[in-house]
């Protein structure tokens, strides 16, 4: 089969289209046709060796698959070949076939498809518990939302409002990505290149603050984000796009009782009681239309070194698929 890995770590060059054997199956495991694999930030930290997780090589990124049964082991019985399903895997997505722990499949309802179902294990259950497990995101409460127009961000401004902010405040870096946020329900909208974003955000709320803020890009926004913080605030750190770091001091935040709390999906994924009933609920969201995701574009699987250049370049929106 085909499949896209690096051999080492480097930029998007590093990237080469191989042939590899169709994977073998265990007891419990099941044979993926993949259909759509989701491309994320996660992808390109794994690629320049800068994962919080080590990154064996040779590698296979892609941890976001949607596909059809191709085949099952002797004791994986839920499925059978031809189901729809979408799942959340380590890595091995970039590739025609996948194989996968039967218990980790989700069905894709009748009214999805795979381009809009494999947006969400990553992205979707991100930003989904980062407002509620980690967030602890409270009805009428001000929600701040950095790089509002990307996967996860486009995603949590909409199930912000669903679980029923007060107000919820979007920065991105352009007009067309502020407009994005905007149309999809987010209160205020701020382009976070200005130099004084922060005092736009004190300035919407009234000089208040804001009470959840999902930050991923680490550095100087996130010692910025910090400071839009009211009390008992809770800042929850997801990422460190900027490849930069902040260094801060704890004691800092005693003043005001705040909080900043780190995310990490695989620990959630460790919970299937966690992960299961809210990946469902959101692909019934999708369904009923009560959440819109934004296909930022869909290529094939031998551009993924191009995907990848894009997405550091700030050249896209919303989430980026991948179809062997």
């Amino acid at each position: 089969m085909k499949a896209i890995q690096f051999k080492a770590y480097g930029g998007p060059s590093v990237l080469e289209e191989v042939t590899i054997d169709v994977p073998t199956l265990e007891k419990d495991e099941v044979l993926l046709k993949v259909e759509a694999v989701g491309v994320n930030y996660a992808d390109t930290a794994r690629r320049e060796g800068a994962y919080v997780l080590p990154t064996p090589l040779p590698f296979i990124p892609g941890a976001e698959v949607a596909g059809v049964v191709a085949g099952t082991g002797s004791d994986a019985s839920r499925f059978k070949e031809g189901d729809r399903v979408v799942t959340l895997i380590g890595s091995g997505g970039y590739a025609e076939f996948v194989k996968t722990k039967e218990s980790t499949l989700i069905p894709i309802p009748d009214g999805v498809d795979y381009e809009t179902a494999v947006a969400l294990p990553l992205q979707g259950l991100t930003a989904y518990h980062i407002l509620t497990t980690m967030g602890r995101m409270e009805k009428g409460e001000t929600v701040l939302i950095h790089a509002a127009a990307g996967g996860v961000g486009s995603l949590a401004v909409q199930l912000a409002k669903h679980f029923g902010a007060g107000n919820v405040i979007a920065t991105a870096s352009t007009e067309e990505k502020l407009f994005l946020a905007r149309d999809l329900g987010a209160d205020h909208v701020i382009n976070y290149t200005h130099e004084h974003w922060r005092e736009d955000v004190m300035d919407v709320t009234g000089g208040k603050g804001v009470d959840v803020a999902l930050e991923m890009a680490g550095g100087e926004v996130f010692l910025e984000t910090v400071k839009c913080m009211r009390s008992f605030g809770r800042v929850v750190v997801y990422g460190v796009a900027s490849g930069n770091p902040a260094t801060m001091y704890p004691s800092g935040l005693m003043n005001r009782n705040l909080s900043v709390i780190g995310f990490f999906l695989p620990q959630i994924m460790k919970k299937p009681v966690l992960f299961e009933k809210s990946l469902d609920h959101l692909l019934q969201l999708v369904n009923t239309g009560d959440l819109k995701l934004t296909i930022g574009g869909v290529f094939k699987l031998e551009e993924a070194a191009r995907v990848h250049e894009m997405m550091q370049g700030r050249q896209t929106t919303g989430k980026i698929v991948l179809k062997p």
